[in-house]
Formats: structure tokens, sequence, C-alpha cells
């Protein structure tokens, strides 16, 4: 599968009609794609260029282009609830992710996070995903493939429980460890253990319940810098001259993202100043 130039066979393309609803078809010579608006010859699409116009049997126009990430996220099959681009993004950028890094994810899902976290570390990173249950484990698998035509090499997906992983499974200890779960608390000394000095430490929890026993849990540890918590919120805006305003629709509340920094060993982080209640 090609990221640029003109469309090849075995190429996803999203084909977008002019009222901007997505098709997503796999373009193969020979092959014909149904609409209620006419036929569209793959033939018509391969050898061109990202961002030309078809015109089906019936003469209705569809833009091409490849699928970006953010498209195949939202349209993949999904074994378990996705993390939304939103936070995928916050994720990479607050965590730090750099090529090269060691990262190990628990949670796999169905793999949105992973596919953003092998492109961000490159080929000379390497990402562990863990699983704890099969079903979970093999959409993420088919869904990573599918993206980059392939098992990343340098992507490890195991089934197992995070409380029984140790660094010699690792084969060392990890620059960065993000978890995706119901009780991430409970993994708290796991991944300190795991964690290199400096390290960043981050979860995705989707209850103020979880975000408030995470925080404590992370302080009780006393081998973290103290946790920050937060959200993000996006909302679109319709732009149409006199008449632009806010989408009605936003994508609102997700989950909450907690990060830490793992401390040197032995040492406990400095108490903090809190203002004084009145």
């Amino acid at each position: 599968m090609a990221y640029s130039g003109p469309f090849q066979p075995g190429d996803r393309v999203q084909l977008t009609d002019p009222k901007r609803r997505h098709h997503t078809i796999v373009v193969q010579p020979g092959g014909i794609f149904h609409t209620n608006k006419g036929q569209i010859a793959h033939d018509d699409i391969i050898g061109a260029d990202e961002g030309s116009v078809v015109r089906s049997t019936l003469g209705t126009e569809y833009l091409c282009f490849r699928h970006l990430m953010v498209d195949h996220v939202l349209s993949m099959p999904r074994g378990a609830a996705v993390i939304y681009p939103k936070d995928s993004a916050q994720i990479l950028v607050e965590g730090d992710i750099f090529p090269g890094a060691r990262v190990l994810e628990a949670g796999a899902g169905s793999g949105a996070l992973s596919m953003s976290l092998l492109r961000a570390i490159g080929d000379q990173g390497t990402l562990f995903s863990y699983e704890i249950r099969q079903d979970h484990l093999d959409y993420a698998c088919a869904n990573v493939d599918e993206f980059f035509g392939g098992r990343p090499q340098n992507w490890q997906p195991r089934l197992g429980d995070l409380h029984d992983v140790t660094v010699a499974d690792l084969g060392g200890r990890v620059d960065r460890v993000i978890l995706d779960m119901l009780e991430p608390w409970e993994c708290l000394k796991v991944s300190a253990d795991i964690l290199i000095p400096g390290g960043v430490f981050m979860t995705y929890v989707a209850t103020v319940p979880q975000l408030m026993k995470v925080m404590e849990g992370i302080r009780e540890q006393r081998c973290f810098t103290e946790p920050r918590a937060w959200e993000s919120l996006v909302r679109e805006w319709r732009v149409e001259g006199l008449a632009t305003r806010p989408e009605h629709r936003m994508n609102a509340h997700t989950a909450f993202l907690v990060m830490a920094r793992r401390l040197a060993d032995g040492v406990t982080p400095p108490r903090p100043q809190r203002k004084a209640r009145r």
C-alpha cells in the first residue's frame, strides 16, 4: 500500500460525494464500485493522482483521496472502544513519544493507539502492546496489519496481564508506559518497576471515580512526580459567510488523560504546596 503518488492496485481510497459522504474502497484492476448514483470503475482511479475527480456512470462526481489514519481509525472494525484521534494526539505530544522510544501500552483494544505510537517511534523504536482478551487482540492485530500493509517488525502484540510483566520480559526498562484499562491504579507498581528514571507514565480513564483513584494511587506510590489530569474538547465550526457559527454537535468528553514522570530510584517526591482552604 502506497502512502503517496498515483493510486496503485491495493490502495485504500476514500471517495467523497457532493454531499460530503465518504465511501472507502480498495482498488483492484477490473473492479467496480456500485453506488445509488451509478457505477465507478476502479481502473478510472488507478494511475490517477490524489485529489482527482472520478465520475460514475450516471455522472456524479467523487473526489478521490487515500485514507488518512484518522479515517481508518474511525471506520475500522472494533472489538473495544477506540482512543479517539484528539486523545491520541495529546498522548503523542504530552507523552513525548519520540523516534526510537521503547513504549509499552496495556489495553491494546482495537489497535487505534498502537498505529499512532508505531508511526511516532519509527523503525528504530519498539512497541509492546499487552491485551488480556484474545478477541480484542485479534481486532488490534487485524487493524494494524491492514493499515500498515503487514505486521510492523518493531511491534510486539502480546496476550497477557500487565500485572505479570517484568523487566526481563521486555529486555530492559521502557521509556514510556500508557494504560487504557478499567483499573489502571492496580498496575502502578509494575509500571514504576519497568519505567526508566524520567520516563513518562500516562493513563486514559473515562469517569471521575476512575480519575480520582488513579491520581491518589500515583501519589501513594511516592516514586512519581505530582500527576496532572486534563481532558480535550474539540468543536468544529460551520463557516458560510454571515452564517458562520459553531456546529451544533461536538466531540466533547471522551476520557481524562493523566500524566506523571518516574523519579530516580530511592527519591521521594517533594511535598506539593497547595493553597490553604478558607
